[in-house]
């Protein structure tokens, strides 16, 4: 008897099965079932905008539909596009503990992080005029502040050297223009760009002003990015602790001589060149030549935080140039990101 119950069991489990995939699949499943079906599981909701949000502590006017219609546009724009959004959440957790206290040391509010993350995703792009690194920087601009740039060194692609630069600029900005607003919308139309257009439109501020399409958009997408990332699960956004990328310890390797061959370097070292290149983009070549004995600081991972793969360890006792490998320096470094 319990026999026949289970055959019985099991043949109307699979009749129920094969008639549950007949009608949810597109060729079993009418136009009308597929309509309803397609209704009843598939939804894209308005959003809830916050009413009191700002930028480095300066109001936004939100009571003006424009500016509301501008920000909710941007909120869209991120909240749907939910794969690039959730990368920014995985890489800010690796590199907002960088950025931070760099804009803390300036005295530079901590909004502008959100500035670097809608500027570049947090990744190492070059934008078609050249803009380069987390902060996309300029090379006249970089120069000018101080960064080396030339066709071995790039310290554009330099995490915290970047960031230090960008400070700079919008110390400077804020100083020029005012507002802490007018700096970010600086840092997209250069200061004379946005000082050119305070005067033409006689406008006192920001959200004054008629603006090109990129330059309109830019405090909003960073404000956007703000709310979004500071309110995870507030926009359907849920993930681990473990799901986050995680910043990635290193010491430092100062070196203050000409390297001939960072793949020999990086073996000698215990890692490759992939790696070595991952963690210090800066490096253009797989040389420097280092003429003027400059001391770099190069950022190598730590012990079990990276993975040679395939690559073949080269055998210490192999000789390189004493000048290709100085001591390690003991210290912790920061992480950049090249992808």
């Amino acid at each position: 008897m319990n026999t026949y119950f289970r055959k019985a069991a099991l043949i109307v489990t699979l009749i129920s099965g094969a008639s549950f995939l007949t009608y949810y699949t597109y060729d079993g499943m009418t136009d009308d079932n597929f309509r309803m079906v397609f209704n009843e599981k598939y939804g894209i909701y308005a959003l809830s905008l916050p009413e009191d949000i700002t930028f480095a502590g300066e109001e936004i006017p939100f009571e003006d539909p424009e500016i509301y219609e501008r920000f909710d546009r941007e909120m869209l724009v991120n909240t749907y596009w939910q794969s690039q959004t959730m990368l920014f959440y995985k890489r800010s957790n690796r590199y907002f503990e960088i950025i931070e206290p760099i804009l803390k040391k300036n005295g530079v509010p901590d909004d502008f992080k959100y500035l670097s993350l809608i500027e570049s995703g947090l990744t190492n792009v070059v934008s078609p005029v050249g803009a380069t690194g987390f902060w996309q920087i300029m090379e006249g601009t970089g120069k000018d502040f101080g960064l080396e740039i030339n066709k071995e060194v790039d310290e554009r692609y330099d995490v915290v050297k970047s960031t230090e630069v960008a400070c700079k600029y919008l110390k400077e900005a804020k100083k020029e223009l005012g507002t802490w607003t007018l700096a970010a919308a600086s840092y997209n139309m250069g200061i004379n760009g946005v000082k050119k257009q305070l005067e033409r439109q006689e406008a006192k501020g920001y959200y004054g002003l008629t603006l090109n399409s990129e330059t309109a958009r830019y405090i909003f997408r960073i404000l956007a990015a703000k709310e979004i990332m500071s309110n995870p699960e507030k926009y359907g956004f849920h993930f681990r602790e473990k799901d986050l990328y995680q910043p990635i310890p290193t010491y430092v390797v100062k070196v203050d001589s000409s390297v001939s061959n960072f793949g020999k370097f990086s073996h000698k070292l215990g890692i490759n060149y992939r790696i070595l290149k991952y963690h210090n983009p800066w490096l253009r070549y797989d040389y420097l030549p280092n003429k003027s004995g400059k001391v770099y600081e190069i950022q190598i991972p730590k012990e079990g935080h990276f993975s040679l793969a395939d690559s073949e360890p080269m055998d210490p006792s192999i000789d390189l140039d004493s000048s290709s490998v100085p001591p390690i320096s003991d210290t912790t470094g920061a992480v950049t990101d090249s992808l």
